[in-house]
């Protein structure tokens, strides 16, 4: 059990080292931060619910790059495919439909944030296979160009006149409105659709041709390529699917929380940014991303909590999150090279 679930207790020893080091540096004893963020993001309905909330366009995010990184394809622009996907349903709620009921409406939103997200995870997809250009970087780059992008659209053209001169687009209708879960801020309809989706992937990639071609191409391209696999193909697919369950994040928060294009601050915390580290937890399983999904979600409300009641700045969470990840990092590639030097050594 303990070696099957290493990642977590790994995890899990990390934030506790976190949370020393917060302790050294402010004062305040790890076991105060620790039960506010518990209390903060478990301990109430309220609490229950905003981590639910909170944890949504993490599993959406999440699952994307989980398909990628199976393929070894390192898409790091969820962040800015989220913020495209936002993009696309403000455009069809204001400015294509915005008299449509909303049987049609809600449907045509989802569908447009998924092809805005997935249209700009093509760019560098399209750049890697043409031109072997390196995908982490272009992606990379491409989430400052989104982020602009939404700030120019609420600073310029499509500022409201409404919003006391405030950054905002005009209110979503509310045939445009996702329902939520009574009292909550639980977009129910987003949610739903990350669940359904996170089992679909998760028998695609166990059960189907396309799921056994992306394990292929992750574990050894060569060994892809003398099997006759169609490498490019493979790669354009994921990264189109990564960045559209991206862009259907980036709907639920528009449509689900906001009802408005606001700043890209705003919109995203850094969600697609985070679901790095929840698709690496989560062991690049979908099912298992729904709950680090949550987990992490709690982990965001918790750090919202320690601001107000410990004063400490809202950078601890960022801190806390940056260590998971590169112990997870670590840990991962460290045991594929371990695998890799041992398969060698039994060859000779």
């Amino acid at each position: 059990m303990l070696i099957k679930y290493k990642t977590l207790w790994l995890s899990i020893l990390v934030i506790a080292l976190g949370l020393l080091a917060i302790y050294l540096i402010s004062g305040i004893r790890p076991d105060i931060i620790f039960k506010s963020i518990v209390i903060s993001a478990f301990g109430s309905i309220y609490g229950f619910s905003e981590t639910l909330t909170k944890s949504i366009p993490l599993m959406l995010c999440g699952l994307g790059l989980s398909l990628a990184f199976r393929s070894s394809v390192w898409n790091i622009g969820a962040e800015g495919q989220l913020l495209m996907g936002a993009i696309g349903a403000t455009w069809v709620v204001l400015y294509i439909m915005p008299n449509a009921p909303r049987p049609i409406l809600i449907p045509v939103m989802f569908l447009v944030g998924a092809i805005f997200g997935g249209v700009w995870a093509l760019v560098p997809a399209i750049l890697k296979v043409k031109f072997n250009l390196n995908e982490i970087i272009v992606s990379l780059m491409m989430n400052y160009i989104a982020i602009e992008l939404v700030n120019y659209l609420v600073y310029g053209p499509w500022k409201s006149p409404y919003e006391w001169g405030f950054p905002y687009s005009t209110k979503f209708p509310l045939s445009a409105q996702l329902p939520r879960i009574s009292n909550t801020r639980i977009h129910y309809p987003t949610l739903i659709i990350a669940v359904i989706l996170a089992i679909v992937f998760y028998v695609i990639l166990n059960r189907s041709k396309f799921g056994y071609e992306i394990r292929v191409v992750g574990d050894n391209i060569e060994a892809a390529r003398y099997a006759g696999l169609d490498i490019s193909r493979v790669i354009l697919l994921v990264l189109i699917l990564s960045g559209g369950l991206a862009g259907l994040a980036g709907v639920g928060e528009v449509a689900g929380i906001h009802h408005r294009l606001r700043v890209a601050s705003g919109i995203s915390p850094g969600y697609g940014y985070t679901a790095v580290i929840v698709a690496w937890l989560g062991r690049l399983n979908p099912v298992l991303i729904i709950i680090v999904s949550f987990l992490f979600g709690g982990l965001l409300v918790g750090g919202d909590a320690i601001q107000v009641s410990l004063g400490l700045p809202g950078a601890t969470i960022n801190f806390i999150n940056g260590l998971i990840l590169i112990f997870v990092l670590v840990q991962r590639f460290s045991r594929g090279k371990i695998s890799l030097a041992r398969k060698r050594r039994s060859e000779i």
